[in-house]
């Protein structure tokens, strides 16, 4: 396509599979085994319909000729996915090694890698020669440094010996393999990808970064046949052992891309300070002259980062060649990874109506990944959703999916959520300094970004905001920088029709969090009291009045919804129990509310507990063993205790996907009271046996009350274990419940950092 055809055209819109069959030391780790692909043709239509025009799509070395003689291989799945997607007309885009070292026998140092990858490509390709867009290898310069700069992966080598070699190796199996594919296609297409940072620094490590901002061109240049006498990665890759006769070889066998493909993450620019005791240890490193720290840059107050225009402008000026964003994802909450998806597809947009050859903009990791927050070298089953959710073992689809379609469709997504910018562009990205003057606003990025600029932005409503769940959704509102009221019950009547349809009118909210009355429970109090007021009559109003105003709806209910008689965890579809009286009419509750209004999500939770109110079983436990006193808990009544961040984040993701009906959200672990008082008096390293266990009897409760109130879900685990959930409790801890607290567990946490996660890419 001429340069001046793509002024008027948007790009496409292309999808990924994470894929990544890598090893670590000898234990392979399969990314399609664990997110479940590999079982599910299926899920090609669900790809499909989100109207992508192609997909990076894997029929890896290790995976179909794990051994020397491969003239046996079994294509079936193979046959039977790519043939799929020529049916649903997406555009396989083949990749043959995906962040790994090929096959047991071999590796990315073996002198032999290159040919056998390419024997292997020749046979793809004769197999499937109607494919047009192949990836040989994956990002070769990121896997050399991951595998043989810094030993993450399989050869594991630390130094610059290790790395240039299997760089060298990995281009030029890249070259081999695409005269093999074009023997039998001769119109195959080469989209080559690698990630894509930059290295800022401060003034005394500019020569590192000018080292490193040239070096991040290698896997590009080698290919393009840029790399001669003049180029100035020359001496370094002769210094570092590889010979000048393999270096001319690509200068003899040009093999340059058809389309460059970029993988740009947020944490692909990083930032150099010669001063480390500024920054966490983890972050160190050395060049050999200076010992210095390399973070990420978007955490640094004074680094103005590239972002994905600035990155694009420099593909663009320096090869002037066909280019694609080919990896678009973050691991944060769901309107963040809105967001940047947003961000990036408009960066995109205008880059190509300046003049850019900008081809596609790539949702990757379509059906999530799963431990990339430790660069995969921990099997942790660490999950991040992409634009699917597998956790309930068949693919849901998140708010991002219905983004692509719009995208898609040449329509602006705008969903509530995309009126602010990322957390990326705001204040508190800053970890590490305390100036702002860098940070690019809210107004400027809405002038680059029309998508982002909103007349009026709605705002979520949310209820209860003088309790616990209540002020917990608009503390975790504030981090996650989502609009939001939160009104006390002074501030709304939930009773009065007149009192919430005129709060519904004058903030005009997209959804309404029905979080008043949630309290954590102390056990035997709820089961001995009254409600005061009607629930059924107060939700069922809400509901109402939200059906009238077209106003989302999020309350919550209980485990105590179940007779308390399994000895499994009980889940959505499971028989209720009978109940009656004005105590708690559960069922009654739920079903009116969804005859109602059926868009509406009911949460049941177990008990909850949480770092920033007294008014909590743990919390309680704790300041009274640690004031020396004895406490006394039920040993005879199983839950599953839930926290109340992770809860709240939870809701919000699964509010902004648009899900409904009922869903049960606890963390995992099944517990007793007793156990669970004893685990945090462990924890906190308080005297565990001050805690005495009685059964519920002892409390007044009767025997016939539920004794086993333990959920699971038909829809996966979208909370963490109890034990992490724990952890995160003491990290998060905001209560002085001990005068014997040594490591500061009670101490309140610094309000000035993000409790955002970000993806470790």
């Amino acid at each position: 396509m001429a340069n001046e055809e793509c002024r008027g055209e948007k790009p496409e819109l292309w999808g990924g599979v994470e894929c990544t069959i890598n090893r670590v030391q000898d234990l392979y780790k399969d990314q399609l085994q664990m997110s479940g692909h590999w079982e599910r043709i299926e899920d090609l239509d669900l790809f499909a319909g989100l109207g992508i025009r192609a997909l990076r799509y894997p029929v890896l070395w290790e995976r179909f000729a794990p051994n020397r003689d491969s003239r046996n291989i079994d294509w079936s799945w193979a046959d039977a996915r790519l043939n799929r997607l020529r049916e649903l007309k997406v555009r396989p885009i083949v990749g043959l090694v995906h962040h790994g070292s090929g096959p047991r026998h071999t590796s990315l140092v073996d002198p032999g890698f290159a040919e056998g990858l390419a024997q292997y490509a020749g046979q793809v390709a004769e197999r499937f020669p109607w494919v047009e867009d192949w990836t040989p290898v994956n990002e070769p310069l990121t896997t050399a440094r991951f595998s043989g700069l810094y030993g993450h992966w399989y050869p594991h080598g630390r130094d610059e010996q290790t790395f240039a070699r299997a760089l060298i190796h990995e281009c030029r199996a890249v070259a081999l393999s695409m005269q093999a594919i074009r023997k039998v296609n001769p119109a195959a297409r080469l989209i080559q990808t690698d990630d894509l940072g930059k290295i800022h620094s401060t003034p005394q490590l500019q020569y590192q970064a000018d080292f490193e901002n040239e070096r991040r061109w290698l896997s590009w240049d080698l290919l393009c046949g840029l790399v001669d006498r003049h180029h100035r990665m020359w001496g370094h890759l002769l210094w570092a052992g590889i010979e000048e006769s393999e270096l001319t070889w690509f200068l003899d066998n040009p093999c340059p891309p058809d389309i460059i493909g970029v993988n740009y993450y947020l944490t692909s620019e990083r930032f150099l300070d010669e001063h480390p005791e500024r920054y966490p240890s983890h972050c160190y490193g050395s060049n050999g002259t200076h010992r210095y720290a390399d973070v990420e840059a978007v955490r640094v107050h004074s680094c103005e980062i590239a972002g994905p225009s600035g990155i694009m402008q420099e593909v663009w000026q320096r090869y002037g060649r066909p280019f694609a964003i080919t990896e678009v994802h973050l691991g944060c909450t769901r309107e963040e990874q809105m967001r940047w998806l947003l961000e990036v597809w408009e960066s995109a947009v205008s880059q190509r109506a300046a003049g850019a050859d900008i081809r596609a903009v790539t949702a990757w990791a379509l059906l999530g990944s799963y431990d990339w927050n430790s660069m995969l070298t921990r099997s942790e089953g660490h999950y991040e959703p992409g634009v699917f959710d597998v956790r309930t073992g068949i693919p849901r689809p998140t708010a991002l999916a219905e983004q692509m379609i719009a995208m898609a469709d040449g329509k602006t997504p705008d969903h509530p959520v995309l009126g602010t910018p990322g957390w990326w562009r705001r204040p508190k990205r800053v970890l590490y300094g305390s100036s702002c003057e860098n940070i690019v606003e809210s107004t400027q990025v809405c002038e680059e970004f029309p998508s982002l600029r909103q007349e009026e932005e709605r705002p979520l409503l949310i209820t209860g905001a003088d309790g616990p769940l209540g002020a917990a959704f608009a503390r975790l509102g504030d981090h996650r920088q989502l609009a939001h009221i939160a009104l006390t019950q002074e501030e709304i009547d939930l009773t009065d029709a007149a009192s919430v349809r005129a709060a519904l009118r004058r903030y005009r909210p997209w959804a309404l969090v029905h979080a008043a009355g949630s309290t954590p429970e102390v056990p035997g109090l709820h089961e001995r009291e009254a409600c005061e007021g009607d629930p059924l009559c107060e939700t069922t109003l809400l509901a109402t009045l939200c059906a009238q105003e077209g106003v989302r709806l999020l309350t919550f209910s209980t485990d105590r919804v179940f007779q308390g008689t399994h000895t499994q965890p009980y889940v959505e579809s499971d028989a209720c129990a009978s109940r009656k009286g004005k105590r708690l009419r559960i069922r009654e509750i739920e079903t009116g509310v969804l005859e109602i209004l059926p868009s509406t999500l009911i949460v049941r939770s177990g008990p909850l507990f949480g770092p920033w109110d007294e008014r909590n079983f743990v919390t309680n436990a704790l300041q009274q063993i640690g004031a020396g006193r004895r406490f006394a808990a039920i040993d005879d009544v199983v839950v599953s205790p839930t926290y109340i961040p992770d809860l709240v984040h939870a809701c919000l993701d699964l509010l902004i996907d648009g899900e409904q009906g009922i869903l049960h959200l606890a963390n995992q672990g099944a517990v007793t009271w007793l156990q669970l008082a004893r685990m945090a008096a462990e924890r906190a390293g308080l005297d565990a046996g001050l805690i005495e266990g009685h059964p519920r009897s002892a409390f007044g409760l009767p025997a016939s009350s539920p004794g086993y109130r333990v959920l699971g879900s038909e829809h996966g685990s979208f909370l963490q274990s109890l034990e992490a959930a724990l952890q995160c409790y003491f990290q998060d801890c905001e209560i002085p419940w001990t005068r014997q607290d040594p490591d500061g567990l009670g101490s309140a946490r610094d309000e000035d950092v993000c409790l955002l996660p970000v993806t470790s890419r």
